[in-house]
């Protein structure tokens, strides 16, 4: 298969996709100059690489674009096209934009190959940053082009990007797009068109001239824009005219006049007309004569007009022979049905609609049939509904530009209307195991689409993602048994199932994040976080792992306990509540050595022994970026404090150099070499423009960030330098080292200003107060130290760990301390008093780094067991982990007569010994890890954690053979199995280090001590 099916693709994004086949091009001899001005940039030597048409509403951009591309597209040289669309699914966001442009470019068999190298590189490219699309799947596929045969250009046509639902990724992509310029031996044009909204001005503002052109629409000669409706209107009227047989004189160039004098400048306005009067049919010519006479005469200005316009069409819609109170039932039919197309978030069909919103499809139909000057209506039902223009959606939902009440949509009404149909549909159609797979360890990649298609309908997929959305906008307020608290304590696994199926379940944790804070909301939000990485890859395990392992106060637990598979016999016995542990952060290869948060606490760096860093969303836990390059151990990460979106990190290595990286792109912007031996820290100064380094050589280095020139080398300490910090104002250094002090230093002159004496072992760590008066240091000597920075007086010496005191840091406000040792523990210390306020169990070996977020509400450790935690300072819950786990022999047994000894390993076999000679009898190959033996009673067989295995006799020992696997229960990594089928899903902090099997009854050994016991209604 090609890698380009691995990216997400927004087909009906593109110019020519088949939702936009009826959607018009510039007529001939119309937009001639503005035609021509694109035409000669794109075709030209003109270095300037984006042309920005910019123009009011309904002044005919998108028109123009479809132009452009077309013309393009037929040359060979049309590189990509993306037509926004505010609620229209895909083409509403920038989550596709980029790889829809790399799928359409590497359709160009110079690109091809490119493109697909680029995505075989990154396997994960569709969910890294924008940025990093840009690089990998556009901008370097390119580069590499040599210009031989193939166009000396390409055009990219980008419209509506004011109809991009994220301010932020608008002006990313207006800025990434500047990046084409640097593109030598292929020029790329980039053609996009936008309303002159703030958001995209500001993004220009921030863009020298010499990279784009801008021309405005309305700007354009009021004659010549008038010529272009009247060639417009005659074109469109002669159709109608030949369509139903008119007078040949029909309309008569007066009735154009004043039709283009009308439109006051805006097309839309004429190509609403137009299709109004088609839609007439027979009574075409009486509806131009509405339009003409019906338009008050003292109406100014386009908009105006506009609305004029569009109260005419829904005017129309309503049948005059009806009596008061079947019009008012067609008012509100009507209000119901379009108003909810109009606050769509993504469009859907029809007859998705009618389901949604619980209407008879007849009508839906019969509501929507005269609407079609406004809406676009497919033949096919299937194909979803849309709006001809957004500007309809802008004049229906503002009471002031309708004026008639009988159509005026309240906007906060109208998404209220629709959470409640979300809400109705969603407890009518969800259910347990909704894609009938009857198998509780099914992953989602191995399910086809259709299947979740043909289970989970349209309709009931927008519900399932846009319910919270709508509840949202309506400004509703949630209370305790509301329709949204029952549907919740019926549906709530059932939601995350099909989320899943969907694939889509970190959308849902965004969601419920956004909810109003009750008890019930507070503990899903919990629980979706604790089974996150389970539930996206094993829909069904939301039924087991995620709701077996839930603390045992857990409200959701206590509301859904009914759904626990009926295999499940005996309960595990977990937390009483949620701890303070949020996240376990899991997919570093070895031990993690460092953590620190961005300067937005959105994302989260990690260092490991894998030689590599890693880059994590601190809101669901999912990995960002994956930053490789070290050729050694990375033991320090620091984000730079003036970062821009991701901004820049810097990481230390074992290899002897600093790096400092884009953490966007990944790419490398500076390699810092100078010191002789291992770099063990790293930060950079308040302002950004430092980066101070500490080595194995005993030195401390002072790097320019922008050049990479070594500033200082400071030279003083007698041993290793462990951890270095700058002072809030950037001013001062402290540096510590296993010499047992703390030295300060001016990062001017770099000269030491306080030499710190005190700790009876190595210091490793060191952190000054957000105010920059006092320091913080922790030693071997099992206690942290809290220094005056001006005087180096001790002010409090906090005892308490029972090890090591390996990282610390303060909190944000400076009240708290926080210490990490390898006692594996982390304790919170009052800074004022010296008491210790919270101790944080949880790690199984040493915590080697700790650090806040920037609001102080979390704390994240990293720990020689292999793990990232991540815990909420107020409450303490786990989001993620990261473990590894060492091979060695696991288990032995003697049989029952103690003549032979069997040995299970972690190299994949068991051994059977002659217990008397140590003589090896056989070897067995159990293809996988075996963790537990033990013989049976009578001596014929072996219980491991791979099944059971058959002896016919003691004395025959060469017969004995792997039985039937589909026997016994054991443990396989992180799962539970029953023979060949995985059953439940074993949390990080539950996978055990030891376990013992008697038939359906499974014990599991932790380091931590923890016993556990599971027990399966499962018979052999």
């Amino acid at each position: 298969d090609s890698p380009l099916k691995c990216l997400p693709f927004a087909a009906e994004a593109l110019f020519n996709s088949y939702a936009r086949q009826h959607e018009p091009t510039c007529l001939p001899d119309t937009r001639v100059d503005v035609l021509q001005e694109i035409f000669d940039w794109a075709d030209g030597q003109d270095k300037r690489c984006i042309f920005w048409l910019n123009g009011l509403a309904g002044t005919g951009k998108s028109t123009i674009a479809r132009t452009v591309a077309r013309r393009y597209f037929e040359q060979g040289r049309l590189g990509a096209s993306f037509f926004f669309s505010r609620g229209g699914g895909d083409a509403s966001h920038a989550g596709k934009f980029f790889t829809s442009i790399a799928v359409q470019l590497a359709k160009k068999s110079s690109l091809h190959g490119y493109v697909c190298e680029a995505i075989t590189e990154h396997g994960d490219i569709a969910s890294q940053s924008l940025r990093d699309q840009w690089h990998q799947l556009v901008l370097r596929p390119l580069s590499k082009l040599s210009g031989n045969g193939c166009p000396c250009s390409y055009v990219l046509v980008v419209d509506a990007l004011d109809e991009c639902d994220n301010d932020n990724n608008i002006g990313i992509i207006i800025q990434l797009f500047a990046e084409a310029q640097s593109l030598e031996m292929v020029r790329l044009r980039v053609f996009l068109t936008s309303r002159p909204e703030i958001p995209i001005r500001y993004g220009f503002c921030q863009m020298p001239n010499v990279e784009h052109r801008d021309f405005v629409l309305h700007n354009v000669s009021p004659a010549i824009v008038y010529h272009d409706i009247s060639l417009f209107l005659e074109y469109n009227l002669r159709l109608i005219r030949q369509e139903r047989c008119l007078d040949a004189g029909w309309p008569g160039k007066e009735i154009v006049t004043r039709l283009a004098q009308n439109a006051s400048g805006l097309f839309i306005w004429a190509a609403t007309a137009c299709r109004f009067i088609h839609e007439g049919k027979r009574f075409a010519a009486k509806r131009l004569d509405t339009i003409i006479y019906g338009s008050s005469s003292a109406t100014t200005g386009p908009e105006k007009h506009l609305n004029e316009m569009y109260i005419t069409v829904l005017k129309h819609s309503i049948y005059p022979n009806y009596t008061d109170e079947e019009r008012e039932v067609q008012y509100r039919m009507l209000r119901h049905t379009l108003g909810s197309v109009v606050v769509l978030f993504s469009p859907i069909s029809a007859h998705s609609l009618s389901s949604l919103l619980h209407l008879a499809k007849e009508d839906v139909d019969q509501t929507l049939e005269d609407l079609h000057a406004i809406l676009d209506m497919p033949r096919d039902q299937n194909r979803p509904l849309r709006l001809h223009h957004p500007s309809f959606r802008d004049f229906l939902l503002n009471k002031d530009r309708c004026g008639d009440l009988n159509f005026w949509v309240d906007e906060k009404q109208a998404h209220q209307r629709l959470a409640e149909s979300c809400i109705r549909l969603m407890s009518a159609s969800l259910k347990q195991d909704i894609c009938g797979q009857n198998a509780p360890s099914v992953l989602v990649a191995n399910v086809e689409s259709t299947r979740v298609e043909q289970c989970i309908s349209p309709e009931l997929q927008y519900a399932c993602l846009y319910w919270i959305q709508h509840l949202l906008k309506s400004d509703a307020q949630l209370c305790d048994n509301d329709q949204v608290h029952q549907f919740l304590k019926v549906h709530l696994l059932h939601w995350l199932e099909s989320l899943s199926w969907m694939r889509n379940v970190s959308e849902g944790i965004y969601a419920i994040n956004s909810l109003d804070l009750y008890a019930f909301i507070h503990d899903i939000k919990r629980f979706a976080l604790y089974g996150r990485s389970t539930i996206e890859q094993f829909p069904l395990q939301v039924y087991c792992s995620t709701l077996l392992f839930a603390p045992v106060t857990s409200i959701v637990k206590k509301q859904f306990v009914d759904r626990v598979p009926r295999w499940m016999k005996r309960l595990p016995e977990v937390e009483k509540d949620w701890n303070a542990l949020l996240q376990t952060l899991e997919g570093h290869s070895s031990r993690v050595r460092a953590v620190a948060f961005s300067p937005d606490g959105k994302v989260l760096a990690s260092a490991s022994d894998d030689e590599t860093a890693r880059l994590w969303d601190t809101g669901t836990g999912a990995v960002l970026q994956t930053l490789k390059g070290h050729s050694g151990l990375v033991r320090a990460v620091a984000f730079s404090p003036d970062s821009k979106v991701l901004g820049n990190s810097a990481s230390a290595s074992n290899d002897m150099t600093v790096k400092v990286w884009d953490a966007g792109t990944r790419a490398v912007l500076q390699t810092l070499e100078g010191h002789s031996d291992y770099v063990r820290a790293v930060a950079f100064s308040p302002d950004g423009k430092l980066l101070v380094s500490a080595s194995d050589d005993k030195t401390v280095r002072l790097w320019h960030t922008g050049t990479g020139a070594v500033l200082q080398t400071l030279k003083g300490h007698s041993g290793l330098v462990y951890a270095v910090a700058f002072s809030p104002d950037g001013k001062v250094l402290a540096s510590v080292s296993t010499d047992k002090t703390v030295k300060l230093w001016d990062t001017g002159t770099g000269a030491v200003l306080q030499a710190l004496n005190g700790h009876s072992g190595p210091v490793w760590a060191i952190a000054f107060s957000p105010d920059g008066k006092v320091l913080a240091s922790v030693s071997d000597d099992e206690t942290a130290r809290l220094w005056h920075t001006g005087t180096g007086a001790v002010l409090q010496m906090l005892k308490g760990h029972s090890g090591p005191v390996c990282a610390v840091a303060f909190s944000p406000d400076g009240k708290v301390l926080a210490s990490a040792s390898t006692d594996k523990t982390v304790r919170l210390w009052d800074n004022g008093t010296g008491a210790v306020l919270q101790t944080l169990e949880g790690h199984s070996d040493y915590v080697s780094g700790i650090t806040f977020s920037p609001d102080g509400k979390v704390l994240a450790s990293a720990s020689y067991d292999k793990t990232v935690k991540v815990w909420d300072a107020g409450t303490g819950a786990v989001l993620q982990t990261l473990e590894g786990h060492s091979d060695y022999v696991r288990a032995v047994a003697f049989s029952p007569d103690g003549r032979v000894l069997a040995s299970a390993s972690y190299d994949k076999t068991v051994k059977v010994w002659d217990a008397g000679t140590g003589v090896v009898l056989q070897t067995l190959e159990g293809g996988s890890v075996i963790q537990t033996l033990s013989f049976s009673e009578d001596g014929t067989f072996l219980q491991t954690n791979m099944g059971v295995l058959h002896a016919t006799s003691l004395s025959s020992i060469d017969n004995l053979s792997r039985s039937n696997p589909s026997q016994g229960i054991f443990v396989k990594k992180q799962w539970v199995r029953w023979g060949t089928e995985d059953m439940l899903w074993l949390p990080p902090e539950y996978r055990p280090s030891c376990t013992a099997v008697y038939r359906s009854v499974i014990a599991l050994g932790h380091f931590s001590g923890r016993v556990l016991i599971l027990e399966f209604a499962l018979l052999p």
